[in-house]
């Protein structure tokens, strides 16, 4: 879970890198494209099976949707904002999963959690305010991640007890890619900042290679790291990729986040870390709770 701290930033610091000459859209294809490439051969290396049962299409589509969607959005953020408040603000879905799982899935969550992803996002506000003052509606990009994102964590809790997590890496960069090829080609001479593809030059390559790279080392890392210990226990550690992200975009891009957003990323850290707590406290309640089997 350390390692996924450590490469997940780096993926943001080489998408921040190529976005300097290469088109948003462009860098998000790269990264599923690139994601296929790598997952293909270890698919075949471990024997799985490539196809999926049709029922499952649907939810694999999605997944692949959402993520699609999240990560363009963030790349198009970083692309003008520091890494530090831009992922500060995609911190705010756990908040999300946790709402969406009350209000919606009629989960059993406490007062307090929900009273801790309020203040969640009143720390959102306070890293949003100087972001839009600064950058302008850009700033509510990584909004828009943080939405996707905790909408693709719902749906691959119900895949990721079908299908292994290296074909559900490849699927879903297999998907993505494809999604991803008619917007590209429709947008082809249009000038558009944000999609129209250009051919990357010179290091560019490296950055587009690196994005894909460090995007499947990253969640492959978080995948086994889940299956070798509890999301309880490690979900805290999570919150280790903030500080990672601010020395990278210091060190790299010599951005630092201000007083306020300091704050605001002060907020969501100590929020979240209250509401991992308190799913500790409930789980361990309802152990103690529960009757002693027959002797």
């Amino acid at each position: 879970m350390v390692g996924f701290c450590v490469t997940a930033p780096l993926l943001d610091v080489v998408a921040k890198l190529a976005s300097g000459t290469v088109p948003v859209g462009q860098i998000t294809a790269a990264r599923f494209a690139v994601q296929c490439a790598l997952m293909a051969p270890a698919l075949w290396l471990m024997g799985l099976p490539v196809r999926v049962p049709r029922a499952l299409w649907l939810a694999l589509l999605a997944r692949a949707a959402l993520l699609l969607g999240s990560t363009f959005c963030f790349i198009a953020a970083i692309r003008v904002m520091p890494l530090a408040d831009a992922l500060a603000i995609v911190f705010v879905a756990p908040f999300i999963v946790l709402l969406v799982g009350k209000f919606y899935l009629s989960e059993d969550v406490g007062p307090r959690r929900v009273a801790a992803a309020m203040v969640g996002f009143v720390g959102v506000l306070f890293v949003i305010q100087p972001s839009f003052a600064a950058f302008g509606a850009v700033a509510l990009f990584p909004l828009g991640t943080a939405v996707g994102f905790a909408f693709y964590i719902l749906v691959t809790r119900g895949l990721s007890r079908r299908v292994h997590p290296v074909a559900l890496q490849f699927h879903t960069g297999l998907a993505a890619s494809l999604m991803c090829l008619p917007v590209l080609l429709a947008a082809e001479g249009t000038g558009s900042a944000l999609l129209d593809p250009v051919r990357p030059e010179g290091v560019a390559w490296l950055w587009l290679l690196g994005v894909g790279f460090f995007a499947t080392l990253s969640h492959m890392m978080m995948t086994y790291a889940l299956s070798l210990a509890p999301s309880a226990t490690l979900a805290p550690l999570q919150y280790l990729e903030l500080p990672v992200a601010t020395l990278l975009g210091f060190l790299v891009f010599g951005d630092f986040p201000n007083a306020l957003s300091l704050t605001g990323i002060a907020i969501i850290i100590g929020a979240g870390l209250y509401m991992i707590h308190r799913e500790r406290v409930t789980a361990r309640q309802l152990v103690s709770d529960r009757p002693a089997p027959p002797v």
